[in-house]
């Protein structure tokens, strides 16, 4: 079992910056690959990045590519998602997600509570 807290969200202006945090706590943070998902209200819930156990670049969203970059600190069981000039539509509940991943893939185990990013006009 992981259990994982997602942090860092908050109301921002459009073309603003954030930085959301996930810790682990449980089974062995660097086995897992790791992850983040959104979902807007009235919307699925849609794959945003993620990022291998050994680091390295991430694999994202095209919707996201260039503006948020995933990273991890295995020492710290933390996962972190920098999100830059961002728009309204990046609105949503962002999820923190642990599982299993190789390059193009990502099947996700565990699940963050979520943390709600607010982007204002």
């Amino acid at each position: 079992q992981v259990q994982l807290v997602d942090t860092g969200g908050g109301l921002v202006q459009a073309g603003g910056s954030l930085r959301l945090s996930c810790a682990a706590s449980g089974r062995t943070f660097s086995d897992y690959t790791m992850g983040w998902f959104r979902q807007a209200p009235g919307k699925e819930r849609e794959f945003v990045a993620y990022i291998r156990w050994s680091g390295g670049n991430g694999y994202y969203a095209d919707s996201v590519k260039g503006r948020f970059t995933i990273s991890r600190d295995n020492a710290k069981n933390t996962v972190y998602l920098q999100m830059n000039s961002l728009k309204p539509e990046d609105t949503a509940v962002y999820y923190c997600a642990a599982g299993s991943g190789r390059e193009n893939f990502f099947s996700p185990s565990y699940w963050g509570q979520g943390t709600q990013v607010t982007v204002a006009s």
